[in-house]
């Protein structure tokens, strides 16, 4: 096996990581969403491979994310370890606010939320000082008014993690390093050598974000910035760089006591000049060296490499050097329960979905619309390369006209592609919807047959970069095309908006009263492949 980084160390939508160190192994969690399980949990013993273990947020009593969009929900984790026990800080915007979980073992199970009364904004973090003192770090709008949007500070407080209380008095101590600085966010606080250090994002999450830093003799002392200030961004590359959106940053040392720091970044990709990001904000890892006192990142280019050497050194990519984070290919559902990287939206209800009653098959009984915000039934993992093969096995068993099943290319609630299976009348049908913006479009329909309410097909979806082709048929030697050169773009963040990365899954419609589960689709397995090991485009 290789022994080198290979970036992004988390492919697809994976943004906001926040790393810990604990017991000779790293730590590192994800923002969500809206999606559920919550803030996905991975673990490395040698920054090279990573495995997920579990989902900080797997249970329904944890948090209620009903009526939420997919950008809403869980923001910008943070993961630290202290005296045996993992604590994390998160935002869910719009109902909880700023939280804390705990858990003894990273792999759960994780207790539930405790509020942190009277903590403003979003991107909670926490500092573990060694006098035993312990910081809330945040940021929130600058509290004389905001001259400006996203003239917001990062502020400190003392907190019990207890009981989420915080006490003592609350002190903006940094607005960003650059004049009338916007969103200032993603604060990480770290004493190293004595002096203490803030590592921030800055610039907004588009392409001009970057990575700063502030020392200070204490936490509340007066922080001064890197006259060299960012240390880390891509955004004087301009947009017709491989790696954009270069930021939020967390900061650790392994166990050779070298210096890494892991941040977000996007790959645009696409056809001439036109480039888009269906996959979000992935994970990416970069060296740090230390001169004079101040944070140096990847020292020997300034930017975001594909490898990395152990010792930090940029080194070509060659046919030993393997993904970080390795996904089966294949689920055929023979298991008691989905595997960790499976994701839903909102929820994942017991009742309307199995993997007990038809044994060896996903069954998904129908939900309602996946253009809304309501009880919405659709299994999907991550996209995670420029291009892809998607293909699944499905049994329905239709009740009323217009009950649908089938596979989806899921951005968002308006942004989307559905290749589905459908009834109208006696007819059984195999349609292409469109969804990109206020209303559907029928792109594609082919009748299959008629006089039945039952049917068994394969459906795929094969990407090849910025263009999709969607096929139908009874297995998968016998696929017949029903749309080519569907344009891919509609799925990016750059066209669709929000926080997030293409989804490819199952999904099941109820066209009548869902909660009756007279309509459901028995999937017999989902097959996911990169086609592609490009880097950049």
């Amino acid at each position: 096996m290789s022994n080198r980084i290979v970036n992004p160390i988390l492919s697809g939508f994976y943004p906001d990581p926040s790393i810990c160190v604990a017991e000779d192994c790293f730590y590192l969690v994800n923002s969500s969403f809206s999606y559920f399980p919550g803030l996905p949990i991975f673990k490395s013993r040698n920054l090279v491979k990573w495995e997920q273990i579990g989902n900080i947020i797997d249970r329904p009593e944890q948090m209620d994310f009903s009526g939420a969009g997919v950008s809403r929900g869980l923001f910008a984790p943070t993961i630290r370890y202290n005296n045996g026990k993992f604590y994390c800080v998160c935002t869910q915007v719009d109902k909880i606010g700023n939280f804390l979980i705990t858990a003894d073992k990273a792999e759960g199970p994780w207790s539930n939320p405790i509020p942190i009364k009277g903590a403003q904004g979003i991107d909670p973090s926490l500092f573990f000082d060694d006098d035993g003192t312990v910081w809330y770090i945040g940021t929130r709008p600058a509290p004389e008014g905001c001259k400006y949007n996203g003239n917001w500070e990062i502020w400190v407080q003392r907190i019990n993690v207890e009981d989420g209380q915080l006490y003592g008095q609350a002190k903006g101590i940094w607005r960003g390093a650059l004049k009338d600085c916007i969103w200032p966010e993603g604060p990480h606080i770290y004493k190293i050598d004595g002096t203490y250090y803030l590592i921030h994002a800055e610039g907004g999450t588009g392409p001009d974000h970057a990575v700063c830093v502030a020392r200070a003799d204490s936490v509340e002392g007066t922080w001064v910035g890197k006259k060299a200030n960012p240390i880390l961004t891509h955004r004087h590359l301009g947009m017709s760089a491989g790696i954009i959106y270069v930021g939020h940053a967390d900061l650790f040392q392994d166990k050779d006591k070298r210096w890494w720091m892991v941040c977000l970044a996007s790959r645009p990709y696409g056809e001439k000049g036109q480039r888009f990001c269906n996959m979000g904000r992935e994970t990416f890892m970069v060296p740090v060296k230390w001169e004079d006192g101040w944070p140096v990142v990847s020292w020997e280019t300034g930017k975001v490499e594909n490898v990395y050497s152990i010792t930090g050194h940029v080194v070509q990519r060659t046919n030993e050097d393997i993904e970080a984070l390795v996904l089966p290919s294949i689920d055929d559902f023979n298991s008691k329960k989905l595997d960790y990287y499976w994701i839903n939206l909102r929820s994942r209800d017991p009742n309307y979905i199995s993997l007990e009653e038809n044994s060896g098959n996903l069954r998904l009984y129908g939900g309602q619309e996946l253009t809304g915000n309501g009880q919405v039934n659709m299994i999907a993992r991550r996209q995670t390369a420029f291009s892809y093969e998607a293909s699944t096995s499905v049994e329905i068993h239709f009740t009323k006209d217009n009950d649908a099943a089938g596979i989806v290319c899921f951005q968002n609630e308006k942004f989307n592609y559905r290749l589905q299976y459908t009834c109208r009348g006696k007819m059984l049908l195999v349609q292409l919807i469109k969804a990109a913006g206020d209303k559907d479009e029928l792109l594609a329909e082919e009748i299959i047959t008629g006089g039945l309410k039952n049917l068994k097909g394969v459906l795929r979806v094969v990407a090849e970069k910025q263009l999709l082709r969607f096929e139908y048929g009874t297995d998968e030697r016998s696929l017949y095309v029903l749309a080519e050169n569907v344009d891919a773009s509609i799925l990016s963040v750059e066209k669709a908006g929000g926080f997030v990365g293409t989804l490819v899954g199952m999904f099941a419609v109820s066209a009548g009263d869902y909660t009756k589960k007279e309509f459901y689709a028995d999937f017999d397995w989902f097959r996911y492949e990169n086609t592609s090991r490009d880097w950049v485009d």
